[in-house]
């Protein structure tokens, strides 16, 4: 580590800290290069203390590796030890709750008690590539989610209804469960059916422009104790940069906020330099969108991150923040999700020399 995590070091807080990874590509990288930088994040993620890992899953978007989380939980699960690994989330209109649930209950048996399932209802891309995907019309236009839903978790139990066609079909393995399922939500919808059945919820407030005050409490507020949890638990993803200086954390941010002002006035990239953002001479559009996505980051010092972060917390009652940090630089990222960790008092999991030399004979 660069710094001393002792040195370093504020008081602990109670709220539970995880990380969100979309993998990022950037501008003259490659997805090996990408791919290979996410599971040095996962490493030192493991080591930091963070709670969970978690990748999400976003289709026709230069600037984002993360097709598919299940193949990269499965890639970074040997070489982590501890951290918790999911999808943040399955996009479930894209998928065959069969397949999901054979997906997550296989990676369960390979990482036993490590795995996450979050579960979303947007298609996580834009039409053209969500009906590329369904292959129907009518599945992209017709909202079965809670006909899907049903079918997932009847598959993790194993308790279709009698009269159900699929009752002969078994999730494989069927000697391991289905991981715990996570609604991820936008709006006060997904707050309010996680509530209903009693499960986890996330909020992406790493990029949904409506506050996440209405969905955080409308799910606390409503949520049964007759479901799978005893109590809520909720989590509220954040865009964070962090650095040693604000202008640093200030320059880390400005590849993000070019990239989102792009992708959102239709010309999606690769994600941009800090010094391809300073250079770049912003349309009126993409002011708009970067002045608004500008407010729903967090960037700054540790103690200036760790002080809007639990202020967000505080005031949605989040369970768990989970801090997704789409830099650039890989090695300045890794240093934000660090800075982050000592800003909190993460426990430093870092492995002693006997758990990672051989002795000698």
């Amino acid at each position: 580590m660069s710094t001393s995590r002792a040195q370093t070091r504020t008081a602990p807080t109670a709220l539970s800290v995880s990380a969100l990874d979309l993998v990022p590509l950037a501008d003259g990288s490659t997805s090996v290069v990408a791919l290979l930088s996410a599971a040095e994040l996962a490493r030192a993620l493991d080591r930091f203390g963070y709670k969970r890992l978690w990748y999400g899953e976003h289709h026709n978007i230069p600037s984002i590796v993360t097709t598919n989380p299940a193949i990269l939980i499965a890639y970074v699960g040997s070489m982590t030890t501890r951290i918790r690994l999911g999808a943040g989330g399955v996009m479930l209109p894209n998928h065959s709750p069969l397949q999901v649930a054979e997906s997550y209950k296989l990676l369960e048996a390979m990482y036993p008690g490590r795995i996450d399932l979050g579960i979303g209802r947007a298609p996580g891309t834009d039409q053209l590539t969500a009906l590329a995907l369904r292959r129907s019309r009518k599945a992209v236009t017709e909202d079965d989610f809670l006909e899907q839903l049903g079918e997932l978790i009847a598959w993790g139990s194993g308790n279709f209804p009698p009269e159900n066609r699929f009752r002969a079909v078994h999730a494989m393995p069927d000697d391991r469960p289905l991981p715990p399922i996570y609604l991820l939500g936008s709006s006060d919808y997904g707050a309010k059916l996680a509530a209903e059945m009693g499960v986890g919820f996330a909020f992406a407030g790493h990029f949904s422009p409506d506050p996440p005050d209405i969905a955080m409490h409308a799910y606390r507020s409503g949520f049964s104790t007759d479901g799978v949890l005893k109590k809520p638990l909720a989590i509220l993803a954040l865009s964070v940069f962090c650095a040693d200086t604000e202008e640093a954390a200030q320059r880390m941010a400005s590849s993000m906020l070019l990239s989102i002002s792009q992708l959102r006035t239709g010309h999606p990239s690769r994600l941009p330099s800090p010094e391809q953002a300073a250079a770049h001479v912003f349309t009126p559009q993409e002011q708009m969108v970067a002045a608004s996505f500008k407010q729903l980051q967090i960037v700054g010092t540790p103690e200036q991150v760790r002080a809007r972060i639990e202020a967000v917390a505080t005031r949605t009652r989040a369970d768990e923040v989970m801090i997704s940090t789409h830099a650039y630089d890989p090695t300045a990222r890794i240093r934000s999700y660090e800075l982050v960790a000592q800003a909190f008092a993460l426990p430093d999991r870092t492995p002693r020399t006997s758990e990672t030399t051989p002795a000698l004979k």
